[in-house]
């Protein structure tokens, strides 16, 4: 069964209820948030998709995340999918939003950051491979692995948005 989701307007207002494949296919506006996982050195968690999922099976990401479920906020979705793909317990903490029109549809993408253990234990049903990369070894692997669409523009707002923190 296709997980349902809110579609939201261009100010993310809830609109209504709608699956997520429908808010795909028709490119209705929906949430999705992502975290973006530092460990205790600063290195940021990367990890290749299983073959096996729906949506860009076998391509590398920069954050784990997934949609926002029906009356979720964006730091819950984040907290559960980081306990599904993980299996860690954390509380990211929510650092911006913006619409983000790089991935199958456009969508309201949630950016997150936590400092997680390096021992996770991801779900080999999502993901086939991680590794812990410094920011270096980050930008090198952008420009010569395969990630997802959503990878290059979160994690370079993400980076922009940490150097104007600085």
């Amino acid at each position: 069964m296709d997980e349902l989701v809110e579609r939201v307007d261009c100010q993310d207002r809830v609109l209504g209820v709608v699956s997520r494949r429908e808010a795909i296919r028709e490119g209705w506006l929906h949430r999705v948030a992502v975290t973006v996982c530092r460990d205790e050195r600063g290195r940021i968690l990367v990890h290749r998709r299983s073959g096996q999922v729906s949506r860009f099976p076998g391509l590398y990401e920069v954050g784990v995340g997934g949609a926002a479920n029906v009356g979720e906020s964006y730091e819950q979705a984040a907290a559960r999918e980081l306990a599904e793909e993980l299996g860690i317990r954390a509380l990211p903490r929510l650092l911006f939003t913006f619409i983000n029109r790089s991935g199958l549809s456009p969508h309201w993408l949630g950016v997150h950051e936590a400092v997680v253990p390096d021992a996770v234990i991801p779900d080999s049903d999502e993901v086939a491979w991680h590794g812990w990369l410094t920011e270096p070894e980050l930008g090198s692997a952008l420009l010569e692995w395969r990630f997802t669409p959503d990878s290059h523009e979160a994690f370079s707002r993400y980076l922009a948005f940490r150097t104007a923190q600085s």
